[in-house]
């Protein structure tokens, strides 16, 4: 989040007025601004250990370094502890990663092979710095850790690179077999279980080959698992360890080999046996490959009205009898898959780029003047699958009017029980829902993001985010124009944190008002 703001040095920290809704605010802390000073601010949760906040300032427009300031609170919003760091002028931020343990930045040495790890530990706050040397001309898209190994991916001269670096003795390593010409990082996945790095790859070719290679702790390569893009070709892939013998993968797969998905597939990978050679594990490593077409899924089109529903899948359905394929168009943006005690929970959100058109001032259109405006949000639908792979259920979570200027996961998904309270900020509000498995228990509610005082009106709203925390409660944070009021007689601006917590019991969905999701909105 970057926005021209002047941190105080005092946070506030206020209970709020009971709300009688499902997602209740509780507790705020306010940061007055200034639009005269640039600062970026970055807020992570940390679940039941707190949350940490870091702000930025200087570097952003000028040859000043940039400092940080991390400040670490608990799940009642209290300090728990703060440090800054100044970071030399020579380096700019790129990349953060966070585990159970530690903050993790990546700095890059201007136009040079030289970077900076800077290692925050998360308890206490002491900061650690590691230099090191990585590529040249290396541009960086990936960054994780693991262990005492850092993994940096991205592209070399228009070529994939994933490179590990140790922070024990400051070498470097680039992980073999992936340095080939038309072929993209699709994401890479790290089994802190089994110590390994799996590395998602497809090809740009025409026959879409979709590839899962795994490393070694060391940085070898141990196997590699094809998928031929003959028939579908697979867009994206998440992994997710199921038992100690296999994992499952889940992603989303086009029909012709374009970023436009037709639905989403699941299989399960098996892992290798102590001694088995990697051909012997590459030979049969996949078990069938599951296709779901997006109208196969019960709830898919919920977000459409029902007339609108019943023509697109009698449309697929005609196709389907002429023993044609009806090609959907649609772009997913997949979470990071959750595991369940059952299973699995797989998020994604459909979304479009839109763009504004520039008119003249004789109401004709300038070719080329197209403005790239954001990415507009349509609806998000959640799939549980057990163990095998099996779907098990899907809803839908429809999404008015969200525009957003970077492609960010907006809807945030917290598991309560046996539902789900899926929401997403947007204009100053949040918009829920509850679900169980295919039924809708509370369709969509708005709830305002209020201000430590009834009285006051909040006038603008901007880069408003939303994260599932711990429990039964979210962090929603964002920038805030707040008018005049009793308690402060001048209008202000200023960067919030607000936690909200979930009441079951507050309005609870009458049984008559459930219904299965299937059945239209």
């Amino acid at each position: 989040m970057l926005r021209s703001l002047f941190i105080a040095c005092v946070f506030l920290c206020v209970s709020l007025p009971p709300a009688q809704a499902q997602l209740a605010q509780s507790l705020r802390i306010e940061i007055p601004s200034d639009p005269n000073e640039p600062e970026a601010f970055d807020v992570v949760p940390l679940a039941d250990r707190g949350v940490l906040m870091t702000v930025r300032t200087g570097g952003f427009f000028d040859n000043s370094p940039a400092e940080f300031t991390f400040q670490k609170f608990d799940t009642n919003l209290k300090s728990l502890w703060s440090v800054r760091f100044k970071q030399d002028i020579k380096y700019r931020p790129l990349l953060s990663y966070n585990d159970q343990q530690y903050m993790y930045h990546l700095f890059r040495e201007y136009d040079t092979n030289r970077f900076q790890f800077l290692r925050l530990h998360l308890d206490d706050g002491v900061v650690e710095t590691i230099d090191g040397v990585l590529l040249d001309q290396f541009d960086i898209q990936q960054f994780k850790v693991m262990g005492s190994q850092a993994y940096v991916g991205g592209y070399r001269h228009q070529r994939p690179v994933v490179m590990a670096f140790s922070f024990f003795d400051g070498s470097a390593k680039v992980l073999p077999g992936l340095y080939v010409n038309h072929m993209d990082i699709s994401s890479l996945e790290l089994d802190e279980t089994r110590r390994e790095v799996n590395v998602l790859v497809h090809s740009t070719r025409r026959r879409c080959r979709f590839s899962i290679r795994t490393y070694s702790y060391d940085s070898k390569l141990i196997r590699v698992v094809d998928f031929d893009g003959a028939k579908n070709s697979l867009i994206s892939g998440k992994l997710l360890p199921v038992n100690e013998h296999e994992s499952l993968l889940v992603g989303n797969y086009s029909a012709d080999c374009t970023p436009y998905s037709q639905g989403i597939y699941v299989t399960r990978v098996r892992h290798p046996e102590p001694g088995e050679s990697m051909a012997e594990v590459t030979a049969d490593a996949v078990g069938a490959i599951q296709y779901i077409e997006f109208s196969e899924l019960q709830n898919f089109f919920n977000y459409l009205k029902p007339h609108r529903q019943q023509k697109l899948r009698a449309r697929a359905q005609k196709k389907k009898e002429e023993g044609k394929d009806y090609k959907f168009r649609y772009r997913l943006l997949v979470h990071d898959l959750q595991p369940t005690p059952t299973g699995l929970t797989l998020v994604a959100e459909v979304y479009y780029p839109q763009y504004r058109t520039s008119t003249l001032g004789y109401s004709g259109y300038l070719r080329g003047a197209d403005r790239y405006d954001g990415f507009r949000y349509t609806h998000a639908f959640v799939c549980g699958f057990d163990k095998q792979g099996k779907l098990l259920w899907d809803n839908c979570l429809p999404i008015k009017e969200l525009l957003n200027a970077e492609l960010t996961e907006m809807v945030q998904v917290s598991q309560q029980g046996d539902r789900m309270v899926l929401a997403y900020p947007n204009d100053g509000e949040i918009t829920t829902e509850v679900i169980q498995g295919n039924k809708v228990l509370k369709e969509t509610e708005k709830i305002k993001i209020q201000t430590s005082d009834t009285d006051e009106r909040v006038t603008y709203s901007a880069q408003e985010n939303l994260m599932a925390w711990y429990d039964r409660h979210f962090l929603a944070c964002g920038f805030q124009k707040i008018a005049a009021s009793k308690a402060f007689p001048n209008p202000r601006e200023v960067f919030y944190l607000n936690k909200l917590t979930y009441d079951p019991d507050a309005r609870p969905a009458s049984t008559a008002s459930q219904k299965t999701a299937g059945s239209g909105r």
